[in-house]
């Protein structure tokens, strides 16, 4: 991921226009996966998010998976005791809000790295290793994934899709949405 990062589109919450990449709520009930849009506010605005899967009101398990630009990935689960985050490269933090914020509510510092030298730091995942867990993801699964730092994050998001079983539901909604 860092590999891929140009390291000059720095992305702040007024240029949700500049921001690519997709926004989507996972709802798991009565044994089915149902996948849906979040707005492409939700990319740059974790209170959006978290809001947006809230309105969700399902008596089953919600969570959101947000790729940023293609750069790194967000995995988001509210619950009555708190949203429980996993941000899959810290160091994006230096140039986007939205990772910085999840870093923020996982009391955690922005990494102090100069923006120059991100193409030569490796990556690295903070968070809820285990937010999806007893969906079927163990740590050690979702761990390896991370690892794999060589593939671009919807393809992370697609192993993390097709492990727990709604990678078609996943491909879906993303066909439907704009490129």
């Amino acid at each position: 991921m860092a590999a891929q990062r140009s390291g000059t589109n720095s992305a702040t919450s007024e240029d949700y226009d500049d921001v690519e990449g997709f926004a989507v709520a996972v709802v798991r009930e009565e044994g089915k996966w149902r996948c849906s849009p979040l707005s492409s506010a939700a990319l740059t605005d974790l209170s959006i998010a978290e809001t947006e899967l809230k309105a969700l009101r399902s008596s089953g398990a919600v969570f959101g998976l947000l790729d940023v630009d293609d750069e790194f990935f967000v995995v988001l689960r509210p619950g009555p005791s708190g949203t429980r985050l996993l941000v899959s490269d810290a160091t994006a933090a230096i140039d986007y809000d939205i990772a910085a914020d999840v870093l923020e509510a996982l009391n955690i510092e922005v990494p102090d790295i100069d923006p120059d030298e991100l193409d030569d730091i490796e990556p690295w995942e903070e968070g809820d290793l285990g937010v999806l867990a007893d969906l079927g993801l163990p740590e050690p699964v979702l761990s390896v994934i991370l690892a794999e730092t060589d593939l671009y994050p919807d393809e992370q998001l697609g192993m993390i899709a097709q492990r727990l079983g709604f990678a078609d539901e996943l491909s879906a909604v993303l066909d439907k949405l704009p490129r």
